[in-house]
């Protein structure tokens, strides 16, 4: 069984598996877009560690993901792109057609590693071509974060699809005191694009198709229209997004949200800006010790259901100085993976789960990093294993509109222009039909190009 090294400790075998040396040391330039000083201080720490052990030198470059696609076109074009780029999914494909990453690095990696090492969800999404436009190495999903000793006084199953969550709606919502759920509703939030793109997925609807925009299904988009009008009537008045439904949850006044996983640390009380407020103590661990989370959900017309996934990548890039950069990214991969993801664990899921000889090397090390901000604990003594094999397991099945068509950017137009959001809170507001809301959609998304 292969032993996966503590964080920042050197591995003397990590120098038999790089293959530095043959052609000589060089020097590699890294771009990251995780840049707070805490998480830039581990990724230098990190390129040091390579550095010793393979002889090339890696410079970290701290870069603004905001500006990172304007940043990589005006490299590119000037001939000075750097070797390794950590980067959102969102990029993967367009600069693998743009020429900006080199698709055949990427897939050497995976092949190298073994692409069955590797949650199937995340990889699917990095597919390119007869390989991979870049390298998966950690991410996300949303989750439904649910009472779950309230589910099981109430003989609830856990909310796992629509029906089951409207039958814990029937069974718990008692507002003031307590809200079925806390839906998104606030139209200009990234918040609501987020949640009703899961909600969306859940029941196998997307806007688009191989060839791009493909109309919506009335039928099934009706069944998500009505779905998300009644957990709407089951949350408070007003526009909502994550604030009042961290707010709600926190207090005990809300049985269901969505909501990103950087809320474990917060439900613990680890995190002083964020306290739990369900009792006295805003450094108790109560409220995570009552709490369940669902990734994978479903609707009546998709019954196998969809996670909504946030995926981080290493792209190797055409400028690149190949095998160097080859190195880099294997060793972030394997020897250093266990110092990726102790950069933020609550929000980067292992999506290489181990190793050929220790398939769960990794998800058993990322559950023992420590969480929290004014205090820390590892994710494995804060919730049980069953549901930490739940966090993990929504990268198998992770999805996003338009991945698997190549329409990744168009759908990124569509989410943005915010017309699903829109039309969405006309729906629940009761100023349309979902008949002339799927219409609407339809017209709306359909001239979007």
């Amino acid at each position: 069984m292969k032993t996966i090294r503590t964080p920042l400790l050197a591995s003397a075998a990590m120098a038999l598996v790089l293959s530095a040396g043959a052609a000589g040391a060089e020097t590699i330039r890294f771009w990251t877009t995780e840049e707070q000083p805490e998480r830039l201080a581990r990724q230098e720490a990190m390129a040091a560690a390579f550095s010793e052990a393979s002889g090339h030198e890696v410079e970290v470059i701290p870069v603004t993901e905001s500006d990172l696609g304007t940043r990589a076109t005006a490299a590119y074009a000037a001939g000075d792109l750097p070797d390794v780029i950590y980067h959102p999914l969102s990029y993967a494909l367009p600069w693998a057609e743009a020429g900006i990453l080199d698709p055949d690095a990427a897939s050497d990696v995976i092949e190298d590693l073994g692409a069955d090492t590797f949650a199937p969800g995340a990889l699917n999404m990095a597919s390119f071509d007869g390989g991979y436009a870049s390298v998966p190495a950690d991410g996300w999903t949303q989750m439904i974060v649910y009472r779950a000793d309230l589910f099981e006084e109430a003989g609830l199953e856990p909310p796992t699809s629509y029906a089951n969550v409207e039958a814990a709606l029937d069974a718990l919502h008692n507002p003031p005191e307590m809200y079925g759920f806390v839906a998104a509703t606030k139209v200009d939030e990234a918040f609501m694009s987020q949640v009703l793109e899961h909600v969306f997925l859940a029941n196998g609807v997307s806007p688009v198709g191989p060839d791009g925009f493909a109309p919506l299904d009335e039928a099934k988009t009706t069944e998500v229209l009505e779905f998300y009008k009644t957990i709407a009537e089951a949350s408070p008045p007003g526009d909502l997004y994550w604030d009042q439904s961290r707010t709600l949850y926190f207090s005990g006044n809300a049985a269901m949200i969505i909501w990103s996983p950087f809320i474990l640390d917060e439900l613990a009380g680890l995190r002083d800006s964020a306290p739990p407020t369900i009792n006295d103590d805003p450094t108790s661990p109560e409220l995570a010790s009552k709490t369940g989370i669902v990734t994978n959900f479903s609707g009546p017309s998709n019954p196998d259901g969809a996670a909504w996934a946030l995926v981080n990548m290493f792209g190797i890039t055409g400028d690149a100085s190949t095998d160097a950069a080859i190195d880099f990214v294997k060793y972030s991969m394997d020897e250093g993976y266990v110092d990726t993801l102790a950069i933020a664990p609550e929000g980067k899921f292992p999506i290489r789960r181990g190793t050929e000889d220790d398939p769960e090397a990794f998800v058993s090390a990322w559950s023992e990093l420590p969480v929290g901000v004014d205090r820390k604990a590892p994710l494995g003594e804060l919730y049980p294993q069953e549901m930490i094999d739940e966090i993990v397991a929504g990268l198998d099945v992770a999805q996003r509109w338009g991945v698997a068509d190549g329409q990744l950017a168009l759908t990124s137009k569509m989410i943005n222009s915010q017309v699903v959001n829109r039309v969405v809170r006309e729906f629940i507001d009761g100023q349309i039909d979902a008949s002339a809301a799927v219409a609407e959609l339809n017209e709306e998304l359909g001239a979007i190009d």
